[in-house]
């Protein structure tokens, strides 16, 4: 017999099923990037974000299919970490405001969700490019589209999808020269495809584990409260998190309201709204009041109570000198105390490295979100960053070109404050544009200057090779030393001297007057010293600066203005 509609507790499973066979395959689908750097890839990006939504759907017990929608569509999209992590958040973000609709899933449903999770997806990008993920997910909603009235059963249905975005995908280096250099398929095709994959499985009833990891990356931000403090310092002692499943109204009246009543119980208060869910952090000595108020706007899940007090005593009998690092706090942002004005502009940096943190926080960085390269920071993340500043505007500098999209998407959510997201994709041009900052200026001229001046500065960055590859004609093997400039790589040698040398070479022109070394943890001072003496002799009227980066992964990031 036919299978024709999947219920509410089928798409879990399917969802769930999608996860874990994902995150099975995150290292091969990291592999198949193109740039052989050791960074947070594709395959790792995009677990990150299914895995925030599927903690949610593993939690719910006889849910409805608007609740399911629901927290695949809001998981992922505050969970969404790197240019494939928040496309695959818009994909699932268009086909559960289809579904949710619905009680049960039909062929027709499918196909519609299925075309809605491709046109969010494509408006959520700025320059669209053939040959990715959105390509795979766009063949995927038109064979749906033809199989409508064909069939009604969903197996079958599926089966041909899957079969067409295989064929979809196995031509992407027809559409990417870079991936038939490399002899690779999309590595973004290749993520969303296991997840349909694995939801097929679930369908057919195939034997899935279901159990989903409680894990949390660490995103540290500069500007909470250190160790350094004694437990009679913290006024409000639980660290208070949940999300409201709104079923009743909720306007921006209400918000208000929501959010004075928090400030009358407690402080460090974090109100964000999203269509119909509501996330909640508050630090009180009565969490049962906060939980009360909630309750009166609609049920609650991903419930969390922290004794600060003791949590606060372990660190300090642990001795852990990182947790007590002053100026620093893991896993949560910085939040405002309520009674303090807010200033005119605040500004938030994404950063890795203990001296270029400390290069942001002098030019003015409120916060610093440590993430970068190594592992990009989800949009919530971004967002927490975001309450923190207790600022009319708040610009956020990214740093690094895989994590825009995340910003954008945690400006969008804000409701609160006016967010400017300056488009910075390396740490030079975040410096320059906050140091290009003009205190009387307004949001749109600075974001206009910033962005201009940012876009003057070249940038380098030193690294090793992770894995044999072939790009624009160069060979490159696991071990070698390479120099990438802000377009391809530069440089391919033995020693990291050299590479940097020959990279700067290449990046040098008649106009260049500043050049900056940053060297990594892995690059000593005196390293550093020998390069910038090198530089010097053969580039006598440019003036050569060397600053302790710190930065893990490249042993030097280099800026020529």
């Amino acid at each position: 017999m036919a299978n024709i509609t999947i219920d509410a507790n089928m798409l879990c499973k399917a969802f769930l099923a999608g996860a874990k066979r994902l995150d099975a395959k995150k290292e091969y689908i990291n592999e198949l990037n193109v740039f052989p750097v050791p960074d947070g890839d594709t395959g790792t990006n995009m677990t990150l974000t299914i895995m925030a939504a599927a903690k949610d759907v593993s939690a719910m017990s006889n849910p409805k299919m608007k609740d399911v929608a629901k927290a695949i569509s809001s998981g992922s999209l505050r969970g969404a970490r790197g240019n494939s992590g928040v496309i695959l958040s818009q994909l699932l973000r268009g086909l559960c405001k289809v579904v949710g609709e619905y009680e049960e899933i039909t062929i027709p449903v499918l196909a519609e969700g299925f075309q809605r999770a491709v046109e969010t997806a494509y408006k959520a990008v700025m320059k669209p490019k053939e040959g990715t993920i959105l390509t795979v997910a766009k063949g995927g909603a038109e064979r749906a589209s033809q199989l409508v009235g064909e069939t009604e059963d969903i197996v079958y249905f599926a089966e041909e999808v899957i079969k067409h975005m295989e064929e979809v995908l196995a031509y992407t280096p027809e559409l990417l020269p870079v991936l038939k250099e490399a002899g690779v398929v999309d590595s973004g095709g290749q993520g969303l495809l296991e997840i349909v994959k694995g939801a097929f499985d679930a369908l057919c009833g195939k034997e899935v584990d279901f159990d989903i990891p409680v894990e949390k990356p660490v995103v540290k931000a500069v500007g909470a409260a250190a160790d350094d403090i004694s437990t009679a310092d913290i006024k409000f002692g639980y660290c208070t998190e949940f999300i409201i499943m709104l079923e009743k109204e909720y306007t921006m009246d209400t918000e208000l309201q929501f959010k004075a009543y928090l400030e009358s119980i407690g402080d460090s208060i974090v109100v964000v709204s999203d269509d119909d869910i509501v996330k909640v952090h508050v630090h009180t000595n009565d969490p049962g009041l906060a939980i009360q108020r909630a309750l009166t706007y609609g049920s609650l899940t991903r419930m969390k109570i922290d004794n600060m007090r003791e949590e606060h005593n372990e660190r300090v009998i642990s001795g852990s000198s990182e947790a007590a690092a002053p100026a620093q706090v893991q896993e949560e942002a910085p939040v405002k105390k309520p009674e303090e004005p807010r200033k005119k502009d605040g500004f938030v940096a994404v950063s890795v490295g203990a001296g270029i943190n400390e290069i942001f926080t002098a030019l003015g960085a409120d916060c610093i979100i440590e993430g970068g390269q190594t592992m990009n920071p989800s949009t919530e993340d971004v967002l927490n960053a975001i309450e923190s500043v207790n600022a009319d505007n708040v610009y956020i500098l990214p740093n690094n070109k895989n994590i825009i999209l995340a910003a954008e998407q945690a400006k969008s959510l804000t409701e609160d404050k006016n967010v400017v997201v300056i488009p910075s994709k390396t740490v030079p041009q975040g410096i320059a544009a906050l140091i290009n900052y003009g205190y009387d200026m307004d949001p749109e001229a600075n974001a206009e200057q910033m962005t201009t001046e940012m876009k003057k500065v070249k940038t380098g960055q030193v690294t090793y090779a992770v894995r044999d590859t072939s790009i624009d004609g160069m060979e490159i093997k696991q071990g070698n030393i390479m120099g990438l400039d802000d377009s391809t790589i530069r440089a391919v040698g033995e020693t990291v001297e050299d590479t940097a040398y020959e990279l700067l070479t290449n990046m040098m022109d008649e106009n260049s007057e500043l050049i900056t070394l940053y060297y990594g943890e892995e690059t000593s001072e005196e390293e550093a010293g020998a390069l910038a003496t090198r530089i010097t002799e053969a580039y006598p009227d440019a003036e050569v600066e060397v600053h302790s980066g710190n930065q893990p992964i490249y042993y030097y990031i280099i800026s020529v203005e």
